[in-house]
């Protein structure tokens, strides 16, 4: 601080008679040079600024405006609807948050003894109980930090689970086309290769196209049901059949389990192998890379494959019950440090038992009424590739009337002006217009008949003034960028910017 206007300051806030604040008696004025003749340390020549820092010189009340200012412009659920197709992105109730953020649970060390962290276990090894309940599984690791995680680490237990049984021939996983492009990834990541299966008209899987696919060559069929359009697969038992007889595993992609929950339960379908995205499904806020959470369960039998540690329930001396780690020999080893994200497992044992085993059931048909509602509703706009009911989710192949060329993507954006978050869109693939919307069982009527006006005016303004839409949005901080020039010169250092 300049010496001049320190000298002042100090006058002024000092001298008698004045109110407000008095600079205390045995204050240290900071450009005092040190006490008893000491010198001051002396910084060298070559670690000297050149030039002043460039810093912004404003009040308080302008920094606080500008940082509150700039949060209003991060989308949330919180904040607005969210109609993401495929993430789930549901509201949160807060109370998972407290207990999450609970001072017992939040100052726990990974490194303590799980002596002095039994209630910890107890809760990890209730929350094991509950998705195994759910998911009509025999046991859960809850390790794997997010669902692609979830994903290898299922595929890793399947490898073991077929070498342990001398077949290790099994090199190759199928996947529908209309996956999660994350199930192509995390077998190509297992060591395995990828077979596509075509899917019908109804977009369910082509039992015909899987047949002679087959063989024991095959590790396991990757899933998702219901699947990426919404749709349920109502062949399962029956590829659940084939795929036993050919000696493979049935693998389920938990991404799609919103609608399912209290209704049906994979294991009882006819899957070996699942996970579950509890930062979709269970009340985490996720987004941005995380934070996630992706448990794993098997069926009876495969309980032994799954990665240490394990926490089991054993009797104390007392008759009470002690929570210890277990290592079996035959398990994967460590997927990730310690047990997981704790913080999200928390939060979805805390989502559990506060809906109860009536909540959990109403999950899933509300999830499934509002998808309906909305798909409906907008039917005569949008061009609907698929007829019948769909659960959580829907895809459009675009809007209908497609003579002024508005696009997909212009409608996402024209959304933006209007206050809703976009949808997803492109995918699946299966479509060359598709766009995905997933209202979740959070989302009131009020809400979404708000977003279904904004959608029947879009498409109005697509016929009507079609060079609106195109050029949107235009109230967002940042309006229309050229997205081929993003992908094809994308700025990636910061003195560029």
């Amino acid at each position: 601080m300049n010496r001049e206007i320190y000298g002042k300051l100090v006058f002024e806030l000092s001298r008698p008679g004045r109110r407000g604040y008095r600079l205390p008696d045995n204050h240290i004025d900071p450009c005092a040079a040190p006490q008893g003749g000491e010198k001051a340390p002396e910084i060298p020549a070559s670690l000297l600024r050149q030039t002043p820092p460039d810093l912004p010189e404003c009040d308080e009340l302008t920094v606080v405006r500008h940082y509150n200012n700039m949060s209003t412009n991060n989308f949330g659920v919180d904040t607005g609807f969210y109609p993401l197709g495929s993430c789930t992105m549901k509201y949160n109730p807060k109370i998972n948050e407290e207990m999450a953020g609970h001072k017992l649970f939040a100052s726990v060390h990974p490194s303590t003894p799980e002596t002095s962290v039994q209630g910890c276990l107890e809760m990890y090894h209730t929350l094991q109980a509950a998705l195994s309940e759910i998911g009509g599984m025999a046991e859960f690791t809850l390790n794997p930090f997010a669902g692609a995680h979830g994903e290898l680490t299922g595929l890793m237990v399947i490898r073991a689970y077929h070498d342990s049984r001398g077949d290790s021939g099994r090199c190759k996983v199928i996947v529908p086309d209309s996956a999660h492009g994350t199930n192509p990834a995390s077998a190509a990541v297992a060591g395995l290769e990828v077979v596509e299966v075509k899917s019908r008209p109804d977009g369910t899987v082509d039992v015909d196209d899987l047949r002679p696919l087959l063989d024991n060559t095959v590790a396991a069929v990757m899933m998702t049901n219901p699947n990426t359009l919404g749709i349920f697969e109502k062949n399962i038992p029956e590829i659940a059949r084939m795929v036993h007889e050919a000696g493979a595993l049935m693998y389920y992609d938990g991404a799609n389990l919103n609608p399912m929950l209290g209704m049906a339960r994979p294991g009882d379908m006819g899957f070996d192998v699942m996970h579950i995205n509890l930062h979709k499904t269970f009340s985490t806020p996720h987004g941005g890379g995380g934070p996630g959470s992706g448990p794993v369960g098997v069926r009876a039998g495969l309980e032994p494959f799954l990665p240490n540690p394990r926490v089991i329930k054993t009797d104390g001396a007392d008759g009470k019950p002690v929570y210890k780690l277990s290592v079996a020999p035959d398990a994967l080893g460590s997927v990730s440090a310690t047990l997981g994200n704790f913080a999200v497992q928390a939060r979805a044992l805390s989502y559990i038992l506060s809906l109860g085993r009536e909540g959990l059931m109403e999950v899933g048909p509300l999830a499934t009424l509002n998808a309906n509602y909305v798909k409906e509703s907008l039917r005569d706009d949008y061009l609907l590739p698929i007829e019948g009911v769909c659960k959580h989710e829907f895809v459009f192949d675009g809007l209908r009337d497609k003579s002024e060329h508005v696009t997909t993507l212009h409608v996402a954006k024209r959304l933006l002006d209007h206050g809703y978050h976009a949808p997803t869109i492109y995918f699946p693939l299966l479509f060359h217009e598709s766009l995905m919307i997933e209202p979740t069982e959070t989302e009131s009527k009020e809400t979404l008949d708000g977003f279904i006006a904004v959608m029947h005016d879009i498409a109005r303004e697509a016929r009507e003034t079609p060079d609106l839409v195109k050029s949107a949005p235009h109230n967002t901080p940042v309006t229309h960028p050229d997205d081929t020039a993003a992908a094809l010169h994308p700025v990636v250092t910061f003195d560029q910017l």
